[in-house]
C-alpha cells in the first residue's frame, strides 16, 4: 500500500496496544503482541509509471528512499490482472540508496492499460506498494515530491531519474516568421488542473525583452494559451532566437527552446505537448501540433452509435482477436474470439440480444489452447481462417507462452475446431521469432488475417523477397493465400507464405504508420485490408489496398485513416470484425470490437459501417479475379424470375447474388466442385424501372462478376415518370435454385426493351380496367422482409 497509508496503519495498531483498548475482532486478529516491533516501513516504493507506450514500452520505476542499498533479487511487479505471472527480478538486482530501478515491459511480460495498477512484491511475494489509475497519463504518473509524495500527473517523463514535479506548463509551439497576425508563443498545460499564469514572463534570447502574461490568464488542464508577443511593449522573434518562459519572479526558468533559422511552418513539440521540438507540418495556433508523419483521420465510415454486445461479466478480461463467419444469409453468423490469458478460443453465437458462448460440443466456456505437444498457454491475440472455412483450420497469432511469459515467442498456430473436448492442441506451429525484429514478450504478434492469392495476383502485388510480381508457384505447398500478421512493437505488417511442413517465408513488410497494430481484417466485399490500433492510437483504424501506380506500385499502402465512432470510448479494443453485406440494413452493416480490459464488465461492443460493395464489380482496379456471369435475358419485369449462371469461384464457398444500384441481396448459394453456380432469382416487385446491375460475389474468395440488367415496371404497375432509374427495392428476393455443377445453355444477353415500348405496353393493358389492375398488383405484391434488429 502507499507509504502514508502504511504509516497510518502502524500508528493505529501501536496506539491500540499501548492503551490496552478492547478493539474489534478484525483488529485483534492482525495486532502484534505488545513486545513485538512492527515491520519496518519499506524504503523501496513505486515512484513513476508509464502506461501509454514509453521508450521502448510501458515501464514502472522504483526508488529507494533509504540510506542503504536493497537487494531486489526475486522481487516482481504485477498489474491488476492476477492471471498474469509475476516475473522475478534477476539474481543480483539491487537498488542503491537514493537510486532508481526501472522495470521495463520486456521484463514485466505484459503491458499496462487504462485503467490498471502497478503492484510491487518482495521476494516472498508480499505486497510492498501499489498504485492504481483510471486512464493513461498525458505524461506519466509519479510521486511529488519524488519518492515520498502522493501520485500526481508529472510535468514530464523522467525515466530513471527524480520526478519532474514543477509547473506542468510548457512551451508547445513557436511562430517566429510573422504568423497570424504576428509572432507568437503557444503554451500547453500538461497537468490535471487549471493553472493561473498571471504575471508569468516570456522572453526571447535577450533578457531586456519581456512580455508579461496579463492578470487573470489561466490555462485549463490539457489546454492552450497563446500570446502574440510581437506587439507594443513586447518583442519579435528572429531567425536565430529563443523562446523562454519564466515564473513571475523573473528568474526561475520554467521552459525554453532555441533555434537557428526560421521554420517553414512553426517549431512545435512532437508528439504534441511532450515530445522534442521539430518543424511542424502546419501551424496550429491554440490546437494540438500537427507533426510530420501524423495521419489525419476522417470520421468513422458508419453509424456513430456503439452498444455492448455481450452479457456483463461473462467473457471477462483479456479478450483479443475476432473473426466473423457469415451465415450465408442475412441471419447472424458465428463470431470467433480468442482470449490471451488463459489462452482460449470461443465460438460465439447470437441469442437474439447478445453474443454468447455456444453451449454445444464443449464450447460453453471456450476451448483452452495449447502447443502441439499439449503443453503451454500460448498468449493468443489474433484469429483467422482461410477460404476453406474454419473447419479446415483456425489460425491464431501468439506473442509468447504465458507459462514462460518473460520470453518472446511470436508464432502462428493452427487448430482444428472440430476436435471434441474442452481443449485444443495446435496441429501446426510456425515460430517466427528468428525472422521478426527482436521485441519484448508483450510486444509481439497481435494480429493475423488471410488474403487469397487470386486477389494478390489480380492486383499486381509485389513480392518483397524477389522484387518481382508475386507468383504463388514460388512458394510450394503454401496453400492458396498469404497470412498477414501485425506486430504491436512497431505497427508493421508482415506477410508470410506458411507451408504445411512448418516452414515459412516472409513475402512483404508493410508500414502502417500507426504505433501498433492490434488486429487485421481483410474485407472480401470491399477488397480492403483493415488495420486496427487500440487506445494508444485513440482507437484509430486504417484501410489499405495495393497501389496500382507510382513508386509504391504493387505494395499495400494506406488508403484512409478513420477515428473511432463518436459513441466509442477510448478503450483497449484489441479485436475487430466485419459482418457481410448480407446483413446490411438501411445502408449499414454490423462491426464488432473486443475490449481486452473488459471495461464496465463488457468485452464486446458493436457498431456499424457503410454497406459499400467492391468499387468495380466484376474485376478491374482494386477487385479480385472476375467471375463469368451469364443471364437468360437482359430485360426482366419487376417481380419476375431470372435464371443465371456464373463460374470462377472456389469450390464449396458461399456465393451471393446482389441487385444494384441500391444493394438488395437476391440469393446465397453454394458453389459446386467446379466452382460454378446455376440458380434462379426473383427480381423484387418494388424495383424501379431502369438500368441495374447483377453482382455475384464469392464470400470467401472475393471473386466477383457482374451483368447489366434492365428492369421494366411490373405488369399492371403505374409508371411514375419522376421516379427515374434509381433502385428502391428491399431485400425481399429469394433464391429458388442451387448450384448443380452444370451451366445450362442460356440465351445471349444484351437485348433490352426500351422504356417507350414498356410505356406503350402499359397503356394497352390499361384498357383492361382499373379494378383488374389493382387486383393484379395485389396478387404480385411481395411482403417486404422485416429488417434485422440493430444493436448486435
Amino acid at each position: 500500500m502507499p507509504l502514508h497509508r502504511r504509516l497510518t496503519s502502524w500508528r493505529g495498531i501501536a496506539a491500540a496496544v499501548i492503551s490496552g483498548l478492547v478493539v474489534a475482532a478484525p483488529l485483534v486478529a492482525v495486532a502484534a503482541p505488545a513486545t513485538a516491533a512492527p515491520d519496518p516501513i519499506p524504503s523501496v516504493v513505486i515512484n513513476e509509471v508509464e502506461s501509454s507506450g514509453g521508450t521502448p514500452g510501458d515501464w514502472v520505476e522504483l526508488v529507494n528512499t533509504g540510506s542503504a542499498s536493497v537487494d531486489l533479487t526475486g522481487w516482481s511487479v504485477l498489474d491488476n490482472d492476477d492471471a498474469h505471472t509475476a516475473v522475478p527480478f534477476a539474481a543480483g538486482s539491487t537498488i542503491a540508496a537514493g537510486g532508481f530501478f526501472v522495470v521495463d515491459e520486456s521484463t514485466l511480460g505484459f503491458g499496462l492499460g487504462a485503467p490498471d495498477s502497478a503492484r510491487l512484491y518482495d521476494a516472498s511475494h508480499a505486497l510492498v506498494d501499489s498504485y492504481s489509475w483510471t486512464q493513461h497519463a498525458a505524461t506519466t504518473y509519479g510521486r511529488c515530491p519524488s519518492g515520498t509524495g502522493a501520485f500526481v500527473l508529472t510535468t514530464s517523463s523522467t525515466k530513471g531519474a527524480a520526478n519532474d514535479c514543477g509547473v506542468p506548463v510548457k512551451i508547445n509551439e513557436v511562430e517566429s516568421s510573422g504568423g497570424d497576425p504576428v509572432d507568437w508563443i503557444e503554451l500547453i498545460n500538461n497537468g490535471a488542473s487549471a493553472v493561473d499564469l498571471s504575471g508569468y514572463i516570456l522572453r526571447d534570447d535577450n533578457d531586456g525583452h519581456t512580455f508579461t502574461v496579463p492578470a487573470g490568464s489561466t490555462i485549463a488542464a490539457g489546454g492552450y494559451l497563446t500570446e502574440d508577443v510581437d506587439v507594443t511593449g513586447g518583442f519579435g522573434l528572429g531567425a536565430a532566437d529563443s523562446a523562454r518562459l519564466f515564473a513571475p519572479d523573473g528568474t526561475t526558468l520554467i521552459d525554453s527552446y532555441s533555434w537557428t533559422a526560421h521554420a517553414a511552418t512553426t517549431y512545435g513539440r512532437c508528439p504534441n505537448g511532450t515530445g522534442d521540438f521539430a518543424t511542424t507540418a502546419a501551424a496550429t495556433k491554440n490546437a494540438p501540433n500537427v507533426c510530420a508523419g501524423d495521419v489525419t483521420t476522417s470520421p468513422w465510415p458508419g453509424g456513430t452509435a456503439v452498444a455492448t454486445a455481450d452479457d456483463a461479466n461473462v467473457l471477462g478480461g483479456n479478450m483479443s482477436g475476432l473473426m466473423y463467419q457469415p451465415s450465408g444469409t442475412s441471419a447472424p453468423g458465428v463470431l470467433w474470439a480468442v482470449k490471451n490469458g488463459p489462452s482460449t478460443l470461443y465460438r460465439l453465437i447470437w441469442n437474439g440480444a447478445k453474443w454468447t458462448p455456444d453451449t454445444a460440443n464443449g464450447w460453453a466456456a471456450g476451448k483452452a489452447l495449447h502447443y502441439p505437444n499439449g503443453t503451454g498457454d500460448p498468449d493468443s491475440e489474433g484469429v483467422t481462417y482461410t477460404a476453406a472455412g474454419p473447419d479446415a483450420g483456425i489460425y491464431v497469432s501468439t506473442e509468447r507462452d504465458n507459462s514462460n511469459n518473460g520470453v518472446s515467442r511470436p508464432a502462428v498456430l493452427r487448430f482444428d475446431p472440430t476436435q471434441a473436448g474442452t481443449s485444443l492442441n495446435a496441429t501446426a506451429d510456425w515460430n517466427l521469432t528468428a525472422d521478426l525484429p527482436v521485441v519484448g514478450p508483450n510486444l509481439g504478434l497481435e494480429a493475423v488475417t488471410w488474403i487469397a492469392d487470386s486477389y494478390l495476383v489480380k492486383n499486381g502485388f509485389r513480392d518483397g523477397k524477389t522484387g518481382a510480381a508475386y507468383n504463388p508457384a514460388t512458394y510450394a505447398s503454401h496453400g492458396d493465400g498469404l497470412f498477414f500478421t501485425g506486430l504491436e512493437a512497431n505497427g508493421s505488417i508482415y506477410a508470410y507464405a506458411l507451408t504445411a511442413s512448418g516452414g515459412y517465408t516472409r513475402v512483404a513488410t508493410i508500414v502502417s504508420g500507426m504505433t501498433g497494430v492490434m488486429d487485421l481484417q481483410f474485407d472480401q466485399e470491399t477488397q480492403k485490408l483493415w488495420a486496427v490500433c487500440d487506445d494508444t492510437c485513440n482507437g484509430q483504424v486504417e484501410t489499405l489496398s495495393i497501389a496500382s501506380s507510382g513508386g509504391d506500385a504493387g505494395k499495400f499502402v494506406v488508403d484512409k485513416a478513420y477515428g473511432r465512432p463518436a459513441g466509442m470510448p477510448n478503450i483497449n479494443n484489441e479485436g475487430f470484425a466485419i459482418a457481410p453485406q448480407a446483413e446490411c440494413v438501411n445502408g449499414l452493416k454490423p462491426v464488432f470490437w473486443s475490449d481486452d480490459t473488459n471495461d464496465d464488465g463488457h468485452a464486446l461492443r458493436s457498431g456499424t459501417i457503410d454497406c459499400t460493395a467492391a468499387t468495380n464489380p466484376g474485376g478491374g482496379d482494386g477487385g479480385p479475379d472476375a467471375a463469368t456471369v451469364t443471364i437468360d435475358a437482359g430485360t426482366v419485369a419487376a417481380g419476375a424470375r431470372l435464371h443465371l449462371a456464373a463460374t470462377g469461384f472456389t469450390a464449396g464457398e458461399t456465393v451471393e447474388v446482389w441487385l444494384h444500384s441500391t444493394p438488395v441481396k437476391l440469393a446465397g448459394v453454394t458453389a459446386s466442385g467446379a466452382g460454378s453456380i446455376d440458380t434462379t432469382v426473383t427480381i423484387p416487385a418494388t424495383t424501379a424501372a431502369g438500368a441495374h446491375t447483377l453482382v455475384v460475389t464469392g464470400v470467401a474468395s472475393g471473386v466477383t462478376g457482374s451483368a447489366a440488367l434492365t428492369v421494366t415496371a411490373a405488369a399492371g404497375a403505374v409508371v411514375d415518370p419522376a421516379a427515374g432509374s434509381s433502385a428502391n427495392g428491399s431485400a425481399n428476393g429469394s433464391a429458388n435454385g442451387s448450384a448443380n455443377g452444370s451451366a445450362a445453355a442460356l440465351a445471349a444477353t444484351g437485348s433490352s426493351v426500351t422504356v417507350p415500348l414498356a410505356i406503350a405496353m402499359l397503356a394497352a393493358l390499361a384498357g383492361v380496367g382499373l379494378i383488374f389492375a389493382r387486383r393484379l398488383r395485389r396478387a404480385r405484391r411481395v411482403r417486404p422482409v422485416r429488417p434485422a434488429r440493430s444493436g448486435r
